[in-house]
């Protein structure tokens, strides 16, 4: 989401490289170009303000590190304010103290509360805890439907809410239902409303008084930008919010929100949304997403998301066929759905560090899901003697694979011509030295080298 604005950052450090030395008029007119990226971003103005001049004063004046160029020195001073301005350290959720924890969502109608209520029990299962589902939200047409389809899918328990009972008095029995069957988490579901009004913040605050909440996270759309600060705003001074939940942050929003939301409200960001799955939630990390914005990718989170795909034995399985030649199309398709698991190719590809550089080179390739789902599709059409042995497809069976697959057999030919290509490099891997196998060749004794 923050493509844009790595951009047009990335052309004002490319301007400051072409420096000697860093002088008052240099960082000045460079700290102008980052401010106008910054309110297209739909930064809060005074925000971008504040957060350029305290780039201009770290800047004027400091003597540049014999190891870094002025550009570089520029950057990481961005760099550190970007992570403060983001929130700083890495926020965790906040389930200590009473039995249950109680967990209440709170936000407008339309940011996306019941699937991130659903998101979030499904990751906090996965950590071990035994979470049971509120639908407090009586007034939008089938709320309570979506959040029990979305509770049988992850296999976390709901409550059987009615809209004929009060928000208030469904969390006080939801509460004690909790206690019962022994569930250390209860995560609520509040109703929302096209704008603030008194009567949404009059509901909150009884639910507010009557459970004892470990957090009350606001839900916001990333991609209504500096609406989503206002209303953060509002609905700290009113409940006293303990952070903020960003959904939508795989969009083409401008990043405003995420920039802005912590300075102004005073309350950090926890989690992300970053896409429809219901694995899509990450935790919110403010010095991997300001390495992002400044272009230098996010290798922590791609490894992460990596461990929590990838099968251990899958791999070192893979490696082994790698090592004997044996990588079939069979195990291809594996690792097309192992990449699946991970995300979007574009979400994958932003993580990569330079990557950005890479994308403003003329013909560099670019992430097409449409590609991979096509060369998934191919690779299912064939039957498994194929799969395990790609050189017995003839002229009569591509035309067989691009049939069942809905391609044409020049598609099918360009998989099974990248498919070859890719071999023939990992055989030249395994030629050299160190290469797949993990350790380096070991030279000979002088006396005995020929």
């Amino acid at each position: 989401m923050f493509e844009n604005l790595t951009d047009r950052l990335e052309g004002v450090f490319k301007k400051l490289r072409g420096h000697g030395i860093l002088n008052e008029e240099n960082i000045t007119e460079s700290m102008r170009e980052v401010r106008m990226a910054l309110l297209e971003a739909d930064v809060n103005y005074s925000v971008a303000r504040e957060f350029v001049d305290t780039i201009t004063q770290k800047a004027v004046g400091r003597k540049v590190s014999q190891k870094l160029s002025p550009g570089q020195q520029v950057i990481k001073i961005v760099h550190d304010e970007l992570v403060e301005l983001l929130g700083g350290n890495t926020e965790q959720i906040r389930l200590d103290g009473q039995q249950p924890a109680a967990i209440m969502l709170a936000g407008l109608q339309g940011s996306g509360k019941t699937t991130t209520a659903g998101k979030l029990a499904a990751q906090l299962k996965q950590k071990g805890r035994k979470v049971y589902l509120v639908p407090a939200d009586i007034y939008r047409p089938a709320a309570i439907e979506q959040l029990q389809v979305l509770g049988e899918r992850i296999n976390v328990p709901v409550h059987p809410s009615t809209t004929d009972l009060k928000p208030v008095d469904i969390c006080r029995h939801a509460l004690a239902v909790a206690r019962e069957q022994n569930h250390d988490t209860l995560i609520i579901d509040t109703a929302g409303r096209l704008h603030v009004d008194e009567a949404l913040m009059n509901e909150l605050k009884e639910i507010q008084a009557a459970v004892s909440l470990s957090e009350i996270l606001f839900v916001a759309d990333a991609m209504t930008g500096q609406d989503a600060v206002t209303v953060a705003d509002k609905f700290n001074q009113d409940l006293e919010i303990s952070g903020v939940i960003l959904t939508k942050m795989e969009g083409d929003a401008r990043g405003g929100a995420a920039l802005s939301i912590k300075k102004v409200t005073g309350k950090p960001i926890k989690f992300v949304g970053v896409g429809e799955a219901l694995d899509a939630l990450e935790i919110f990390h403010p010095d991997r997403t300001a390495s992002r914005i400044l272009g230098m990718g996010d290798v922590l989170t791609l490894i992460e998301k990596a461990e929590e795909v990838v099968d251990k034995k899958k791999a070192e399985k893979i490696a082994q066929k790698l090592k004997r030649n044996e990588f079939t199309l069979e195990d291809f398709l594996d690792q097309i759905q192992q990449i699946k698991k991970m995300g979007s190719l574009e979400q994958i590809m932003g993580m990569v560090p330079g990557i950005n550089k890479l994308k403003q080179l003329k013909d560099a390739p670019q992430p097409d899901e449409k590609e991979l789902a096509k060369t998934e599709a191919i690779i299912r059409s064939m039957t498994i003697k194929e799969r395990r042995n790609h050189r017995i497809i003839d002229a009569s069976r591509r035309q067989r694979i691009a049939s069942g697959s809905g391609t044409s057999v020049a598609e099918v030919n360009r998989v099974l011509k990248s498919y070859s290509a890719m071999l023939k490099m990992l055989k030249k891997m395994r030629g050299k030295p160190g290469m797949m196998s993990g350790k380096k060749r070991r030279k000979a004794p002088k006396g005995m080298r020929r």
